[in-house]
């Protein structure tokens, strides 16, 4: 009586069974790659403790703050005047293995964004949307994308879009020095 398990079917299974665990490996190795890159650029935002100038490329200019914060869990950043008189506030933590910022909006609503590129040796990290609070749509106007790199540690720049009513728009550079 044959059971249909042969020497064929043994290498078949062998065959399905390695490609699989080899799979996993390559998913894992790119899960915790992932996972030191949030770490290495959680703590560039980490270093980045002090108060800063920002000039934009739209001709204003604000000052801004970071601070580790909640046993250094957390990085918060100040800014002041990008609006005049209004102060905005992004929080920067790792969850698990994602590095994630939620932004508190001078348009009154908290887009959460997570990291979803590290470029340049994790000089430049790239933020996108996920969801946020007092959002009632994803169409409602929301900051949408940031993307920060690192020049030196002096010098950060930064880039937010907007996104409305299904178009996503630039709205500018902002050019961060370190007051001394």
């Amino acid at each position: 009586m044959r059971t249909g398990w042969n020497g064929r079917m043994h290498c078949r299974w062998i065959g399905v069974t390695t490609l699989v665990a080899l799979s996993g490996i390559a998913v894992a190795g790119s899960v915790s790659e992932n996972a030191a890159s949030a770490r290495t650029a959680f703590e560039r935002f980490r270093a980045l403790e002090g108060t800063w100038r920002g000039e934009s490329t739209r001709g204003w200019s604000e000052e801004v703050s970071f601070r580790p914060i909640a046993g250094g869990s957390a990085v918060m950043e100040t800014s002041f005047d990008a609006h005049p008189n209004e102060t905005m506030v992004t929080m920067f933590f790792l969850d698990g293995e994602s590095l994630d910022l939620i932004h508190y909006c001078v348009a009154k609503n908290q887009p959460h964004l997570k990291a979803s590129a590290y470029e340049d040796g994790g000089k430049t990290v790239t933020f996108v949307f996920v969801d946020g609070g007092n959002l009632t749509s994803r169409d409602k106007g929301h900051m949408d994308k940031a993307v920060f790199r690192f020049e030196d540690a002096d010098h950060l720049t930064t880039r937010w879009t907007w996104y409305q009513d299904g178009t996503e728009k630039w709205m500018e550079d902002i050019r961060l020095t370190r007051k001394r």
